[in-house]
């Protein structure tokens, strides 16, 4: 994975059980290797794995999984079929999606199927655990420069001429708050660049997401880039 995949590091929060992972993918090497990765971790334990998307339905249906790292790519039903059905079941898991390339079109529809970002799949195993630690809390695997590609050749253009309805739902400093969120920054940037306490960044996040009923940080990105907050 090139050093740009995950740029921030946040803090872990406690936790009195560890992260439970499933592991899907059709190649049974690259489930290996991730699992060795996340068994030198005290606070992350595989619970589950699975070959096809069919397999990750059932291990999600039969055993509690807090963060699934899912392969684009399997016979059948593919990652992103998967990863739509299983947000859609309401299941409370959140999605990281195994790529190759880090443009991979099919990464824009799993964002939008509900996955809360994605990893090379030939990750350190640093970042490994650190992207699983970040979805765990609530925040997105996309790095600036990743997003900033992605989205701007995947996304249509919204219409310059016409303002969001959606705008008018939010405060300006939520709207600053959102459009830093959608370059990148993490919450001490935030907190940094507009001279706020990280409390009150997490609470202007918790009403954005309120706001736009959005489901994570990953679906705030999307939601900024649709309403032409950030030039591209």
């Amino acid at each position: 994975m090139r050093a740009d995949s995950v740029e921030y590091k946040p803090a872990r929060p406690v936790r009195t059980t560890p992260i439970r992972v499933a592991l899907v993918d059709d190649q049974v090497l690259v489930r290996s290797g991730f699992r060795m990765m996340i068994e030198a971790e005290d606070d992350i334990e595989v619970v589950g794995e699975a070959n096809t998307g069919v397999e990750a339905l059932e291990v999600v249906h039969d055993t509690p999984v807090d963060v699934m790292l899912m392969d684009v790519r399997m016979p059948g039903i593919d990652g992103i079929e998967t990863t739509r059905q299983i947000i859609d079941a309401g299941y409370p898991v959140k999605i990281i999606i195994l790529t190759t390339f880090d443009l991979d079109d099919y990464v824009y529809e799993a964002m939008r199927a509900g996955a809360s970002g994605f990893l090379l799949k030939d990750a350190r195993a640093t970042e490994l655990v650190d992207a699983i630690h970040a979805v765990d809390s609530g925040d997105a695997i996309i790095a600036p420069s990743t997003t900033r590609r992605l989205l701007s050749n995947l996304v249509p253009r919204p219409d310059k001429g016409a303002r969001d309805p959606r705008l008018d739902l939010l405060t300006d400093r939520e709207t600053d708050v959102l459009k830093t969120i959608a370059i990148g920054w993490n919450n001490t940037e935030i907190a940094e660049g507009l001279h706020l306490a990280e409390g009150t960044v997490k609470t202007h996040i918790s009403r954005l997401l309120f706001k736009l009923q959005a489901r994570d940080r990953v679906g705030l990105v999307l939601l900024a880039y649709d309403m032409g907050l950030v030039e591209r």
